[in-house]
């Protein structure tokens, strides 16, 4: 039994009000853009994620970053996980990522964490970001209990629960 109802279309391109920044399927071809944004707010990042994911290893190189991203839209294709990219009008930079998966741990139907480039926290953008992901979640994707990694729920309590069955 999938994780997602049949015939289930994912979303391809999700305007961030009020920015000038929209979501969309990430693709290898963005690790020029990815590589970038990853490293340049890394440390923040680790602190995040690392204890869960261990990543973005402080050694993570460009190519075993664009194979990653390889992955990440060969999941996709097959509705297996999804990674968007948060990216400018023009898609010449990355701002961020959002990350909705199968759910890992007991308690609930989809997984989703997201994340901004340094030079994003505390503005207004990330606040526009921060405010449209639960939004979009509800309005498009088919979850009855997304659970928000390190929003309503703090990594380490994720952590501490059961794997889902």
């Amino acid at each position: 039994m999938s994780w997602l109802p049949d015939g289930f279309v994912h979303p391809v391109h999700v305007p961030v009000p009020g920015t000038a920044f929209h979501l969309r399927p990430i693709r290898e071809a963005d690790a020029v853009r990815d590589y970038p944004a990853v490293m340049g707010s890394r440390e923040r990042l680790w602190e995040i994620f690392g204890p869960a994911w261990s990543w973005p290893r402080e050694t993570m190189t460009y190519e075993e970053n664009r194979a990653d991203l390889l992955r990440h839209e060969k999941e996709i294709d097959a509705h297996q996980s999804f990674n968007y990219a948060l990216l400018d009008e023009g898609e010449t930079a990355l701002f961020g990522c959002v990350y909705i998966d199968p759910p890992e741990r007991a308690g609930s139907d989809g997984e989703v964490a997201w994340w901004v480039v340094d030079d994003l926290v505390g503005g207004e953008a990330e606040r526009a970001f921060d405010a449209l992901v639960p939004q979009w979640i509800a309005a498009d994707w088919p979850f009855q209990q997304p659970r928000y990694l390190g929003r309503d729920i703090t990594w380490q309590d994720w952590l501490a629960l059961p794997r889902a069955s």
